[in-house]
């Protein structure tokens, strides 16, 4: 094939990752109809981008994966939250029954979290996300430690120095990260360094370690290690993921809940 071709694949296959990217999630049909192709290309396409782990499919609706460098905004995640990530929210607040101090994440699928755990006895949350502690205080009767540090506007969480030296000095029940991507050779990654080392004080914190993310973050690997597979107690993602994968990852060291 003439390298004009390849670089017309190339092109469009960098706006359908764009388009992905800036809704949060995409469906075939919406995707087919805004870039007037044929299901074969488009099939082709989407192929070409899963492959490379830029894409993630389930059950027809494709995700952006935060690969590398690649963050997506948290408004952007706000506006792809599944079925999957509420009944995640619903098993990691029934964690905290009989706890008296958590960690929540910066994160939309950790901010999930934060509505059901309005019917919980009062307790101590320690976050980094400006957002979490806002609605923290806004829905929930909860105490509120809000970590200080570096505001990032990408997910208005903070990082830095203040923030890892304020983590070293608690210590908390239960720790809930998020996470762009995890996976067996790899372990926990985020596209940011700064990010990758709150995350790392965070666990530190922590008599014990809850990873809640959605089956589309598992085989991928960002850019900044923050964890191993077996720092962690619990991972609680959504049936999606394959029995034997969750398998996989529970021979690693923690106990894989499919919700």
């Amino acid at each position: 094939m003439s390298s004009s071709f390849h670089g017309r694949a190339f092109d469009r296959q960098q706006r359908i990752l764009t388009y992905v990217r800036s809704e949060g999630r995409a469906v075939v049909s919406d995707i087919a109809d805004l870039f007037s192709i044929s299901p074969a290309t488009l099939r082709r396409d989407l192929r070409a981008l899963e492959a490379q782990r830029l894409i993630a499919r389930s059950y027809g609706v494709f995700y952006p994966t935060d690969i590398g460098r690649f963050e997506t905004p948290v408004e952007h995640r706000r506006k792809a939250k599944t079925e999957e990530r509420l009944m995640i929210a619903e098993a990691a607040v029934a964690m905290m029954v009989d706890v008296d101090t958590v960690f929540l994440d910066e994160g939309a699928l950790p901010e999930d979290l934060v509505g059901p755990m309005r019917r919980l006895h009062r307790m101590t949350v320690v976050t980094r996300s400006l957002t979490i502690a806002a609605e923290l205080n806004r829905q929930t009767d909860h105490d509120v430690i809000m970590v200080g540090g570096r505001l990032r506007p990408k997910t208005m969480g903070t990082v830095d120095r203040w923030a890892t030296a304020m983590l070293a000095e608690l210590n908390v029940d239960l720790a809930f990260m998020g996470t762009n991507g995890v996976s067996l050779d790899r372990g926990l990654t985020t596209p940011d360094p700064a990010v990758a080392q709150a995350k790392t004080a965070a666990l530190q914190a922590a008599r014990q370690t809850v990873l809640v993310c959605e089956h589309t973050k598992f085989g991928v690997a960002s850019f900044a290690k923050f964890a191993d597979i077996e720092q962690l107690t619990y991972v609680i993602t959504g049936k999606q993921l394959p029995r034997a994968t969750a398998q996989r990852y529970g021979d690693s060291g923690p106990r894989v809940l499919r919700v």
